[in-house]
């Protein structure tokens, strides 16, 4: 194991590893092994079907025992987006202290919780704990959670890991026990390419994806309208929020195009089923195309995500952070594919979402030590003293 470092000296580290989700995550996990491993580490790679990705799991302490699957996972993604925004003030694979704020791609999403994750278990002695400790960090959250949809189809002994999971996504250190999901569609609208001159020997495929544009904008504001189960716990946006994001069609302009693209985001709320809502987006288009030469097909889907308040590690977490009530979030986690396999997960972390995937992202200092004294308290309630 290489020599322990600060937890702000170990985010330094993680932040300048170019871990954007269109490059291999190995150079990150190699340096996460590696930093971790020691006498009675436990380290499991669960490798992407292409191998050129991997979420990591590794544990210490004693096994599971029992079906009530004590001890604590701590979870987070490797990855983040891209750094390509103009408007950054310094280099964002070198972090940068100013104004009380430590600055990089990464910092609050979520490379500050990796650090005071991996940390909180390269200080613990392994023979102290009554219950393991496990980090489950994953790949390509950040492209539609897919590293632990990876890990929820293929791990093959979910219940030998501890049932209750802190996701640590930037919160303001608030806690939230349930979170919409994302579905994305995609429409392929397809036509037949002629010389612009020679119109009528061609086919337009980009005029009916207009019209198809407009029947979307007409389902957005129908689906405003309506208030789902647990809308009342989102109260910015209650109900599926839908997003026309990507078009794309035409080679030239002087060719008929033959192709259009049209890829839609949507916000399902916890109980609804993604398959009905898909299928909406679907019928919403053909019922004003009848005829028309399309392709439908769902791309992504990142489940919603809810919890029971009154599951321990909501309760263990609430109390931690001097929270009462229950907090919701509007953007995806891990959570929504891992509560499909057995575990009971909260999402809070150091960080705010506001300041994710812009120039000049940062997490506050004061934040991050605060942060690092909550997982403290956790490890030893949840790890080391007595289960009730």
């Amino acid at each position: 194991m290489p020599r322990l470092l600060e937890d702000a000296e170990l985010l330094r580290r993680l932040v300048a590893i170019d871990s954007v989700s269109r490059n291999s995550n190995l150079p990150i996990a190699d340096f996460i092994a590696d930093y971790l491993d020691g006498p009675g580490v436990r380290i499991a790679r669960n490798p992407s079907p292409d191998d050129q990705k991997t979420n990591l799991v590794i544990e210490i302490g004693p096994p599971i025992e029992g079906p009530d699957r004590d001890g604590l996972v701590l979870c987070g993604h490797m990855d983040t987006v891209p750094a390509d925004e103009p408007g950054w003030q310094s280099d964002p694979f070198t972090m940068t202290e100013r104004d009380g704020a430590w600055y990089g791609r990464g910092t609050a999403d979520m490379k500050g919780f990796l650090a005071l994750a991996m940390n909180r278990l390269a200080l613990s002695d392994p023979a102290t704990l009554r219950q393991p400790l496990v980090l489950l960090f994953t790949y390509d959250e950040e492209l539609g959670t897919l590293g632990a949809e990876h890990f929820a189809r293929s791990w093959a002994t979910p219940a030998a890991l501890p049932r209750q999971v802190l996701i640590g996504e930037p919160t303001s250190l608030r806690t939230a026990r349930l979170h919409k999901g994302h579905l994305k569609c995609r429409f392929v609208f397809a036509g037949v390419s002629a010389h612009s001159g020679y119109p009528h020997l061609g086919r337009n495929a980009i005029e009916p994806a207009a019209l198809a544009v407009t029947a979307l904008a007409d389902l957005r504001r129908e689906l405003e309208g309506e208030r789902p189960p647990s809308s009342e716990l989102f109260p910015e946006v209650p109900y599926v929020a839908l997003n026309v994001a990507l078009i794309a069609g035409g080679a030239a302009i002087n060719i008929v195009p033959d192709r259009c693209v049209i890829e839609v985001g949507l916000r399902a709320l916890p109980g609804m089923s993604r398959s009905v809502i898909a299928e909406r987006v679907h019928q919403a288009v053909r019922q004003v195309l009848p005829e028309a030469d399309f392709e439908f097909m769902v791309t992504g889907d990142s489940p919603p995500f809810l919890l029971d308040p009154e599951a321990a590690i909501h309760r263990h977490v609430c109390a931690a952070v001097g929270q009462t009530g229950s907090t919701s979030v509007s953007f995806a986690t891990d959570a929504g594919w891992l509560q499909t396999v057995g575990f009971e997960c909260v999402v809070m972390g150091p960080g705010a979402i506001e300041v994710a995937h812009r120039p000049d992202e940062f997490i506050p200092m004061d934040e991050f030590r605060r942060a690092s004294g909550l997982l403290d308290g956790l490890v030893q309630r949840l790890c080391r003293e007595e289960s009730p």
